[in-house]
């Protein structure tokens, strides 16, 4: 909740509030103070806390002035309701609730009129208001694809000014910029965002801000082309999670989509994946002469995003699966892969891995969507409906085969054996890094014994013998006080 106060700083207000309510027995949160900072068009000191578990934003009602040639204010001052209305992003958003007349104020005369119209609009002439803030460009586009809105022409053109783009990335936080977009994909409509930042051209805006060693690594042409594979992507997605009954050949396998309803982020981080297509297969060398997926850079220093919600940690995974993923499936059409080979393959830690929060099922949706985007067409909004379904069937048929082996109940499983009870069998006392060999034995047999019991999986092991996993020089084996078991 924002409050707007006529005549005095936010600061001073909290603290006041928080005195008043200690008197009355009730304990607020924390009060901070976000500092103005007019280079990241942050013009106002803010106050924020918790009341009752809501957050607040208190801040004074500003008039600003402005030297010729900038649009950093010289000065921030308190002014009047409609000053401070006519410098807020869109009109929806400069309508106050009086809290003493307990009614709706509209100074701009708009907000209420676009409200119900279903349209974006900026109080003063756009490229005004995204000079201030040029993080509103960004804003307007949430906000539309929230409400299902439509931006006026007039802020579209603003939109696409280089002069805005430019003080896009110049001028704001990549924080902001990262926190709008989660926003956006968390959202009830991420194609519509996606939409508008292709239509607005603001895809390298938002997206390609990396430092000079990363951004000297992409093609000549990366900069400069036009990222519609993104929107493409973006648009698969969507219709792929929101089917038509009427399409049947174009329906993914349900397995895919339980598994994207048992993780509620899962989507937002398939939407965000699918956005930087683009980056696939591109990567750059640090200072040590390392190689680094660029998607990761793109996360980190030009969205400024972490590991919530498995953004940093998860999206380039998903990019680092798809050979390994393509590989099998080409594999299976040729001939299915057994048991042990498909469970092993699902077993993967670039395929499953949920401390990434990446499922398998998700993994190979995110596949199906990079096999299908070269066949949309942006400029008609379509899919090659005949290519789509040959691709969708053979990912469909693969998923069949891990249900009817019962795979997708294994690709958790701990191994029957733990650390100790092999040493014991083998009669070592003292595991090595040995025993990591003979877990992965022991999950192999596992997947080609799917009935097998404890007891069946040591006598194989026993009857195997230990010198499968020692080498000859190894201390385990020159220890005269440890008994091998062997046959």
């Amino acid at each position: 909740m924002d409050v707007a106060l006529s005549n005095i700083m936010g600061l001073a207000f909290a603290e006041h509030l928080s005195a008043f309510a200690h008197s009355k027995g009730v304990e607020l949160g924390t009060i901070t103070k976000i500092e103005q900072n007019p280079d990241q068009s942050k013009h106002l000191e803010t106050a924020t806390l918790k009341i009752f578990g809501l957050d607040v934003d208190l801040v004074n009602l500003r008039s600003e002035e402005y030297a010729v040639g900038s649009r950093i204010p010289t000065g921030v001052a308190f002014g009047t309701p409609l000053e401070d209305a006519l410098r807020r992003d869109i009109t929806i958003n400069a309508l106050f609730y009086n809290v003493e007349t307990r009614m709706v104020e509209d100074f701009t005369d708009k907000g209420l009129t676009d409200l119900q119209k279903g349209i974006i609009r900026t109080p003063m002439p756009p490229r005004d208001t995204f000079q201030d803030d040029p993080l509103r460009v960004l804003r307007c586009i949430r906000f539309a694809s929230r409400f299902g809105f439509d931006l006026v022409p007039e802020l579209q053109e603003a939109a696409k000014d280089p002069v805005v783009q430019q003080s896009l990335v110049a001028k704001v936080a990549r924080e902001r910029v990262g926190d709008e977009l989660v926003k956006m994909i968390k959202g009830r409509a991420p194609l519509h965002s996606a939409q508008l930042i292709h239509e607005l051209s603001l895809y390298h805006s938002i997206f390609s801000v990396v430092p000079v060693e990363v951004k000297g690594s992409l093609p000549d042409t990366f900069l400069n082309h036009d990222p519609s594979d993104a929107l493409g992507a973006v648009s698969i997605l969507g219709s792929l999670l929101s089917f038509e009954e009427s399409l049947p050949d174009l329906k993914p396998h349900s397995s895919i989509l339980s598994a994207l309803h048992e993780d509620p982020s899962s989507k937002g981080r398939l939407f965000l994946a699918a956005l930087l297509i683009p980056y696939m297969d591109l990567s750059y060398m640090d200072t040590k002469n390392k190689s680094h997926p660029t998607v990761a850079s793109v996360l980190r220093d030009s969205l400024k995003l972490g590991t919530q919600s498995h953004f940093l940690n998860g999206i380039p995974t998903l990019f680092s699966a798809m050979p390994l993923i393509k590989r099998h499936l080409e594999d299976h059409r040729k001939q299915p892969l057994d048991r042990v080979k498909l469970g092993l393959f699902l077993r993967n830690r670039l395929v499953h891995n949920l401390n990434t929060g990446n499922h398998w099922a998700m993994s190979l949706l995110f596949s199906l969507v990079t096999d299908l985007t070269p066949f949309y067409d942006t400029s008609n909004d379509s899919l090659d409906e005949v290519s789509a379904s040959k691709i969708i069937s053979r990912y469909n048929s693969f998923i069949d085969t891990v249900i009817e082996l019962n795979l997708q109940n294994d690709v958790n499983s701990k191994p029957l054996l733990n650390g100790r009870e092999i040493g014991l069998a083998f009669g070592v006392t003292k595991p090595g890094p040995w025993i990591g060999k003979v877990l992965e034995a022991v999950v192999e047999w596992q997947l080609g014994h799917p009935s097998g019991t404890k007891d069946d999986c040591l006598q194989w092991l026993t009857d195997r013998g230990v010198h499968l996993y020692l080498s000859g020089d190894d201390e385990q084996l020159k220890s005269p006080t440890k008994r091998l078991r062997t046959k």
